[in-house]
């Protein structure tokens, strides 16, 4: 089976840019930049990485983005994550990050997304791997927040497809961010949101009828509501499932109880990712394998969640064609 997973071609489509972020790159970083780290070398750090809820891994979380500090930072973080990528048979990605993170912090935004979009290009020319970027708020800030950084964002708007919105669900709806949204919309960008992980089934509901987007990140609290899971089945609007995250961050306390592989047999369009992979212990490939593993999916199973990527991308639909005829000729 680890045959097979490595050969399918595979896209993915949920991946947050500074969650790839390594401890032994950030140890490198950190002393690059002279910024103190409150632990004592990789191993420690690596350590820490357990979490109990979304909150507690997004405190370490922003806590490593602040060794991002020049430009080729962030070259080297999407590099490292692009490298992995190749070695995985990850043929495209399409990554979120996020410019509040590091504008916050006094970061020029051109040089978070100068280095970020610089690696993507080679990304492209020198492994061929394709890609696109989405801009994603946060949403714990305040929509003027959102909108200030929508108005940052512009001058770049031709290095960035889509915009997202991340962070921690509670208390944080969807409809919080209507209006930004709606400009979104208005200047032509593709719309993801995360909903569903941590929050309730109605965050879905807002963030498909109010938010409109073309995508669910996560969205597996769905189940919640068969008359939701009906519709997603109907309009195969895709959830960019991330199984490690969500064992790591207890939405489910063991990945036999995960229920990617319910939602695939009910046809909808789930597809597998990474999240934050340096934090949750795997890329795209150990996400195949825990939940086959895990769940006993087929290769037809996993070959269809691989379709699904591809359906669920922002890809031209002739690459499409041609990855999904990759697809089937493993079967």
């Amino acid at each position: 089976m680890e045959t097979f997973i490595h050969a399918l071609p595979k896209v993915e489509l949920h991946l947050h840019i500074e969650g790839s972020l390594e401890p032994e790159l950030l140890f490198t970083l950190a002393e690059r930049n002279q910024i103190p780290l409150p632990y004592a070398d990789v191993e420690s750090l690596r350590a820490a990485y357990q979490f109990t809820n979304l909150q507690s891994f997004l405190d370490i979380y922003y806590q490593g983005a602040n060794v991002l500090i020049r430009e080729q930072d962030f070259y080297d973080l999407t590099w490292a994550y692009l490298q992995k990528c190749h070695q995985q048979n990850v043929v495209h990605t399409e990554i979120f990050f996020d410019p509040q993170t590091h504008t916050d912090r006094g970061i020029p935004f051109a040089d978070v997304i100068g280095g970020i979009s610089r690696a993507l290009a080679d990304g492209e020319s020198k492994l061929g791997i394709t890609s696109a970027l989405i801009l994603s708020f946060l949403r714990h800030l305040s929509e003027e927040a959102a909108f200030a950084t929508l108005e940052q964002a512009l001058p770049y708007r031709d290095l960035f497809v889509g915009i997202g919105l991340d962070s921690s669900e509670k208390g944080n709806p969807p409809e919080k961010f209507s209006r930004v949204f709606a400009r979104v919309r208005e200047l032509g960008f593709k719309v993801v949101a995360h909903a569903g992980e941590e929050g309730p089934a109605e965050y879905i509901w807002t963030a498909l009828n109010d938010l409109q987007v073309a995508r669910i990140d996560h969205g597996v609290r769905c189940v919640d509501d068969p008359a939701l899971v009906e519709h997603l089945r109907q309009t195969r609007v895709p959830l960019t499932v991330c199984p490690l995250s969500n064992t790591k961050l207890c939405v489910f306390s063991e990945m036999s109880e995960h229920n990617i592989g319910k939602l695939l047999d009910q046809g909808l369009c789930v597809t597998v990712n990474s999240d934050d992979p340096a934090y949750f212990g795997g890329y795209m490939e150990e996400n195949y394998l825990a939940i086959q593993s895990a769940l006993d999916l087929t290769k037809p199973q996993l070959a269809q969640l691989a379709r699904n990527g591809i359906e669920a991308s922002f890809m031209t639909e002739q690459r499409k064609q041609a990855l999904m005829a990759q697809v089937d000729s493993l079967l």
